[in-house]
């Protein structure tokens, strides 16, 4: 059975609450760090229980009911997320309180909203829905792990609908943090110039973003062809023989792909393997997106936001474009989108009109 994206719920460093809207209006960030815009909140949950609830929480609360609204849906058959780093905030906040009460009388609140899953079963008890719920926290691949997971109870029909998702957050306790890595820049530079800025590191952000699956055809964005994920790639050879693989598996060439969507985030030590593809393996028009999101773990959510929509709307923003000047206009048919998180976990997403 196909396996089709039926509605989407994104919350991101740019304005994407909007279904209808693609990348019309965006926002250049000039932090050291992307931070998601906020909806308002009191219009997708109780005042009352708002308080109580962390900011990540309320995204992915919210960005879930999103997402069923775009697909006309009240209850999913399952609930499966991603996460790299689960709730950043909330972890922050119990060991903050751990030091500061010197390890008494501390509030549980902040403990209990700290684990992983907490985004799952929150918005399991949001939407009253009693099936199917995982969380995979695989690093670079906890998104793409979650997909799968949802992908195959399409396929093997366990479930009529899915509800996936991926999400992750930044704080600035947990930037200045990784940016005594090689993985941020030191310099705080403006997203949008992002690669311009030939220097070690790239800019993180944050986002979540949800996904109705189905295997009904009807009023849909795309078709998700297949996904595939690649663990530590010896060499560039291998990863070109990996894609080669990959598209063989599901009937298509290389020259049959009208849009690719790279992964790159501005860092000198990790884009070579894109601008190879680029300049020796594709021959097509290209897209890149991580100056609108940020880099993060499940980063590969907004890939899939973004991907989906070019075929929905056929057209490439120009502000994702890359190397406009060789950019052709085309029917965008069959949609590649290739990522790596710190050349460690690579993953591809076929999606097709």
């Amino acid at each position: 059975m196909d396996v089709y994206i039926k509605g989407i719920g994104n919350i991101s460093p740019q304005n994407t609450i909007d279904s209808n809207i693609f990348l019309d209006d965006i926002v250049n960030h000039d932090a050291g760090f992307l931070t998601s815009i906020a909806p308002i909140y009191k219009e997708f949950i109780n005042p009352i229980k708002l308080r109580r609830m962390s900011k990540l929480i309320k995204m992915g609360i919210c960005a879930s009911k999103l997402c069923l609204k775009d697909a006309g849906i009240e209850n999913p058959g399952a609930i499966i997320t991603g996460t790299g780093l689960g709730l950043v905030g909330d972890t922050e906040k119990f060991l903050n309180q751990v030091l500061d009460y010197n390890e008494e009388f501390l509030a549980p609140t902040a403990f209990i909203q700290s684990t992983h899953n907490t985004i799952s079963g929150q918005v399991a008890i949001a939407l009253q829905c009693f099936n199917y719920n995982n969380t995979y926290s695989h690093r670079g691949f906890s998104f793409e792990s979650a997909l799968l997971d949802g992908m195959l109870l399409i396929k093997d029909k366990d479930a009529e609908n899915v509800l996936v998702g991926g999400f992750d957050e930044i704080t600035p306790e947990h930037h200045s943090i990784v940016k005594k890595t090689r993985w941020v820049k030191n310099e705080t530079i403006k997203s949008l110039e992002l690669l311009d800025h030939k220097t070690k590191g790239t800019i993180v952000g944050e986002g979540v973003g949800f996904f109705s699956l189905t295997g009904e055809k009807e009023n849909t964005y795309a078709k998700i062809k297949d996904i595939k994920t690649i663990y530590k790639p010896e060499n560039k050879e291998e990863i070109e023989a990996k894609i080669s693989q990959f598209l063989n598996e599901n009937d298509l060439t290389k020259d049959d792909i009208d849009l690719v969507v790279l992964g790159i985030n501005g860092n000198v030590d990790t884009d070579d393997i894109y601008y190879h593809l680029a300049d020796n393996y594709f021959n097509t028009n290209y897209a890149y997106f991580k100056h609108l999101s940020g880099d993060y773990h499940t980063v590969g959510a907004f890939a899939l936001w973004f991907a989906a929509n070019t075929i929905k709307h056929q057209r490439v923003p120009e502000v994702a474009r890359f190397r406009k000047e060789n950019f052709t206009e085309k029917p965008i048919k069959n949609v590649l989108v290739y990522n790596h998180f710190r050349e460690v976990d690579h993953s591809l997403f076929l999606l097709s009109q």
